[in-house]
């Protein structure tokens, strides 16, 4: 069969005034359901609020634009209530329930890639939300959640049935929220544009890598994450994922050239991608990069919290372990052609600059 690797674009699945919930589909992008992966996008306007909802699925969300308030209640944990900016990561385990509130004039959004090898629908995330027009209460008699609660009926009448919004809605501009606490991010969000650099290479590129080590609870959501800024028309070097994982990249911002070649040295992907595409390299596939003149920044989940990658250029890559009779034999080509080969490329850069 066929693998359909082209990037796609999100499509909004619901919202109204207060924002939009956008999703990719596994009938558009096959990867998704392939690769049990899902991807999802919340945009919230000024005054947002999405309501209370948990997942059938672990996540890693992603601030793409904006800043605001994010609500985490771990299970039988207190709520964390964290000021949100772009750039943050935040790991989001099965169990735990979320909202979201932009109070700014600049959009809020939010990027959620995740694992639904435990998801009801193969590549799809599957939300439930706690109250609105859709929430957990409109599904229980009047008796049951009066029993459940010891409430009278007509206040359980007035609760199940005054929020008419579903999943997203707007505010009063006087409503007060819960104020942010400092102190809740530690553990819970790692700023990717702030934190140290794993990679920096001079007119190349930079990468923060998101593991177990600047944030834990990865361990618990089963995924890697990284972002990765590459210099305008620098190239990224050809590798692949050398543990069995799965590469979900979120394009953020600019543009560029990728390929991506599979089983027997055929070329499955050349294309361009632009900002807000998203697409899948499948386990062991060997991709490389070259950013337009502008640049291109993306982010990526990867299907393992602490990934290990090949790369088949620079002084560590594979080509520079093997011995020159080997190459030699391999290439079928002679000790100088084996030498020049040899010779390029010995730096430990995975971003290569620009030719002069």
């Amino acid at each position: 069969m066929e693998l359909d690797l082209s990037p796609k674009l999100a499509k909004k699945v619901y919202g109204g005034n207060g924002g939009s919930y956008h999703a990719w589909s596994p009938s558009e992008l096959p990867m998704l359901r392939e690769g049990n992966i899902g991807a999802a996008k919340l945009a919230l306007d000024k005054n947002g609020f999405a309501l209370p909802r948990y997942s059938d699925s672990a996540k890693v969300a992603y601030v793409l634009q904006g800043n605001g308030v994010a609500g985490i209640v771990l299970p039988e944990s207190e709520e964390k209530v964290l000021a949100i900016k772009k750039g943050d990561a935040i790991a989001l385990p099965f169990g735990v329930v979320t909202w979201w509130y932009n109070e700014e004039e600049t959009e809020l959004i939010v990027l959620f890639l995740g694992d639904t090898s435990k998801a009801h629908k193969a590549g799809e995330f599957t939300e439930f939300f706690l109250t609105g027009s859709n929430g957990i209460f409109t599904g229980f008699s009047t008796e049951f959640v009066s029993r459940a609660w010891d409430l009278d009926e007509n206040v359980v009448k007035t609760l199940v049935g005054k929020q008419s919004g579903n999943g997203i809605v707007k505010l009063d501009g006087n409503f007060k929220m819960p104020e942010p606490k400092k102190e809740h991010r530690l553990g819970m969000a790692l700023n990717c544009e702030e934190a140290p650099l794993d990679v920096d290479i001079t007119k190349g590129g930079r990468v923060v890598v998101l593991n177990t080590n600047n944030l834990p609870l990865v361990g618990e959501v089963g995924l890697g994450a990284d972002l990765v800024r590459l210099d305008g028309s620098a190239m990224c070097s050809p590798g692949f994922s050398c543990d069995s994982a799965l590469q979900v990249t979120y394009i953020v911002r600019g543009s560029g050239r990728v390929q991506v070649v599979g089983v027997d040295g055929r070329r499955v992907l050349e294309t361009t991608l632009k900002a807000g595409n998203l697409f899948i390299v499948p386990r062991f596939f060997v991709v490389s990069k070259i950013a337009s003149p502008e640049g291109m920044e993306w982010f990526s989940i990867i299907t393992t919290p602490n990934p290990i990658f090949t790369h088949l250029a620079g002084r560590t890559s594979v080509w520079k372990a093997l011995s020159p009779s080997v190459l030699q034999a391999s290439f079928d080509v002679d000790a100088d052609t084996e030498k020049l080969f040899s010779s390029k490329r010995t730096s430990d850069a995975i971003f290569f600059p620009p030719p002069n």
